[in-house]
């Protein structure tokens, strides 16, 4: 951490004369720091009102020594960058979130939105291509995922923790591999897609269509072998993507929980409860799997997945049914013959393999005496 600051003041230092105050002739006044986190190998910058600019390296928040910038600051560098449909968003709503495309840097997502009454943003970096997923160091079966032929497959995991990028390494997977018509629908497209054996199509709302439902709608009548949708974030979105899960199509997505059964209470909390029965059984019919991830630290720098995978069978269909989502771990252990794989054992593998610190490993176990257990402690 120490080495980043220093690091970061040395990199300061260089780009003085950058100062958001003092842009460089023919730059935008944010080109300067989208550049500084691209030579830094940083994911994110943060810009919050009163404090300098920081920077997320290797999952760690490094400040910078630049002077602090207020909300006003803020919104004059980072409003003029967000395309038509992103300013009119902010201007309505107070929020923002677009990707940009910067020649010669990269392209980044942009989300601009207030806290305590003032402006922020958080901007990320996008991956220039999309990553195998053999090169993304997740557990072994997760590629199960890409080769499943119909049904509802949820990634889920806390902010951050790389759901997306796992998303698009199994739709990439998937074009590799297989002669599929694939649509995605994503705010915003975070990962351009190059056809392989696949043709896709990827939607962005905002620019391509005005909203998931709509975009979801319009999707089921182009014929799709596979959808992607980048979030579950309400619940027509759900209502429809479970009806495709059970129809013949193969739907990926992601929601953002933290472990297998917030998982799935996550999708039928979002529904009145008069009718979360009724979605009960349609969760149920259309969902093949679960996946949820989290990123630990490695002890020589940067970040490693775990996670647990639930491929769905009689019995999880089963409890789901019938509300009784605490026995879903269980489910895990029972049907390890079809893929699936816990959190725990994963967590074990990590440790032995000395990819992850016992100490961090431990702090993430749902369930400590299992992974006590696999790590033949218990």
């Amino acid at each position: 951490m120490n080495d980043d600051i220093e690091n970061l003041d040395r990199l300061a230092d260089e780009l003085e004369g950058l100062r958001v105050d003092t842009p460089a002739p023919g730059l935008s006044r944010l080109e300067p720091w989208l550049r500084m986190v691209a030579d830094r190998g940083a994911s994110d910058l943060l810009l919050v009102a009163g404090e300098p600019p920081a920077l997320r390296v290797n999952g760690r928040i490094a400040r910078t020594d630049f002077a602090p910038i207020d909300g006003v600051d803020i919104e004059e560098l980072v409003l003029p960058e967000l395309p038509p449909y992103a300013q009119r968003a902010y201007r309505e709503t107070g929020l923002a979130d677009a990707a940009r495309k910067v020649p010669g840097i990269g392209r980044f997502r942009i989300n601009l939105h207030h806290e305590r009454g003032r402006a922020a943003a958080a901007i990320r970096m996008l991956p220039a291509k999309v990553p195998l997923l053999a090169s993304l160091d997740l557990p072994a079966g997760t590629e199960a995922l890409a080769r499943l032929p119909r049904g509802l497959v949820i990634v889920g995991g806390a902010t951050g923790a790389g759901k997306t990028t796992t998303l698009a390494a199994l739709v990439d997977d998937i074009n590799r591999r297989e002669s599929k018509h694939i649509i995605t629908i994503e705010d915003p497209i975070e990962y351009e897609h190059v056809n392989h054996k696949s043709i896709i199509q990827q939607v962005e709302i905002g620019v391509d269509a005005p909203d998931f439902p709509t975009a979801l709608r319009s999707a089921l009548r182009q014929n799709p072998d596979v959808i992607v949708i980048g979030e579950m974030r309400d619940p027509e979105t759900m209502r429809i993507a479970l009806a495709a899960g059970e129809t013949g199509h193969l739907v990926l997505t992601t929601l953002h929980t933290t472990d297998m059964p917030s998982t799935l209470a996550r999708l039928t909390d979002s529904f009145p409860a008069e009718r979360q029965p009724t979605i009960r059984q349609e969760i149920a019919a259309a969902l093949s799997a679960v996946f949820v991830q989290t990123l630990l630290p490695r002890p020589t720098g940067g970040r490693v997945p775990a996670a647990e995978l639930l491929v769905v069978s009689y019995g999880a269909r089963q409890h789901i049914r019938r509300n009784q989502l605490q026995h879903l771990h269980q489910e895990i252990t029972i049907t390890r013959k079809l893929g699936s794989f816990t959190l725990e054992d994963c967590l074990a593998h990590l440790v032995k393999t000395g990819l992850v610190e016992r100490g961090d490993a431990a702090l993430r176990a749902n369930h400590p005496d299992e992974f006590e257990h696999a790590l033949g402690l218990a």
